[in-house]
C-alpha cells in the first residue's frame, strides 16, 4: 500500500534555527497519526509544511502521490484546522462556508451537508468574531471538511473548547476516518491518552482519541527529532517523562 504522507529526511531552517532536523515519516490510508510534543517543537511548522505553505531546504517530501515542489494538485484533495484563526474574520460564519465552497468547487449541498453534521444553523448569521472557541472549532473543521479531502491535517482541535463542540467534532472526525480518511493530529500533551490502560505485552492494544477513534501510531517531535511509537509506548513514555518531571520516577530527567 503507498503511502498518503511520504517525508524522507527533512529539513526546515528558520532564522538560523533548525526546526525539523532530518525527520522522516510515513502515514497510511485510513490511519490516524497522533503528532505529540511540546509547545515550539516543530509541530505546526510540519504541519504547514504538508500543506503546502511553508517551503523545506532539504529532503523529499511526497503529499498524495504529489511533490508540493513541482504541483499542487494535492492540495484540492486536502483538509486543513490551524490554530491560527483559519477563517476570514470579516464574514458571518455562512458566509465564510458559501466562499470557502466556492473555492473549492463543491456546490451548495456541501455547506448544508456539514451545517447539519456540525449543528451551525443557529450560528450561520453571527460574525465569526462573535462565535465562542467550541463552535469557532466546528465551523473551521466544517469548512476542511467540505471538499470530502482524502488527507485532514489538524492543528489542535480541541483545547479550550465546550464539552458539547468538543463531542460533535470528535463524532465527525470518527465518520471522516471511518469513511476512509486520513488524519494527522497535533497536541502539545499526552495526558487524555497515558491514562488509557494498555496492558503489558497487549498487542492489539490501541490508544484513544477520545470520541475521535483510536490513534494508530504517535509521532513525538521534539528537538527536531521525530520518534515514532505504537500509542502504548508513547503513553509509557509520557508516564515516564511526566514522573521524571516531578521529580518521582528517580531516575534521569528527560
Amino acid at each position: 500500500m503507498e503511502p498518503v504522507v511520504r517525508v524522507t529526511d527533512l529539513v526546515q531552517n528558520k532564522d538560523g534555527t533548525k526546526i525539523l532536523d532530518g525527520i522522516s515519516l510515513e502515514v497510511y490510508r485510513g490511519e490516524l497519526f497522533g503528532l505529540f510534543g511540546p509547545r515550539g517543537a516543530g509541530k505546526t511548522a510540519l504541519l504547514h509544511i504538508l500543506a503546502g505553505i511553508d517551503r523545506f531546504q532539504r529532503g523529499s517530501l511526497e503529499i498524495l502521490g504529489c511533490d508540493p515542489r513541482k504541483s499542487e494538485k494535492f492540495k484540492h484533495r486536502l483538509g486543513l484546522v490551524t490554530q491560527e484563526k483559519s477563517l476570514f474574520q470579516d464574514l458571518k460564519a455562512g458566509e465564510n462556508l458559501d466562499f470557502l465552497a466556492a473555492l473549492k468547487n463543491t456546490g451548495r449541498e456541501s455547506c448544508y451537508k456539514v451545517i447539519d453534521q456540525f449543528k451551525l444553523t443557529d450560528y450561520l448569521n453571527l460574525p465569526v468574531t462573535r462565535l465562542s472557541a467550541g463552535v469557532y472549532q466546528r465551523l473551521a473543521l466544517a469548512c476542511a471538511l467540505l471538499n470530502e479531502p482524502e488527507l485532514l491535517l489538524a492543528d489542535e482541535l480541541f483545547p479550550g473548547i465546550d464539552p458539547h463542540s468538543h463531542h460533535i467534532i470528535a463524532v465527525e472526525l470518527k465518520k471522516y476516518l471511518a469513511g476512509g480518511g486520513t488524519c494527522i493530529q497535533s497536541f502539545n500533551n499526552m495526558d487524555a491518552f497515558a491514562r488509557q490502560d494498555c496492558g503489558s505485552g497487549d498487542e492489539s492494544c490501541e490508544m484513544k482519541g477520545d470520541e475521535s477513534g483510536r490513534i494508530n501510531r504517535v509521532g513525538w517531535l521534539e528537538q527536531g527529532q521525530l520518534t515514532i511509537y505504537q500509542p502504548c509506548e508513547a503513553a509509557a513514555e509520557w508516564q515516564r517523562r511526566v514522573k521524571s518531571f516531578h521529580g518521582q520516577s528517580g531516575g534521569d530527567h528527560a
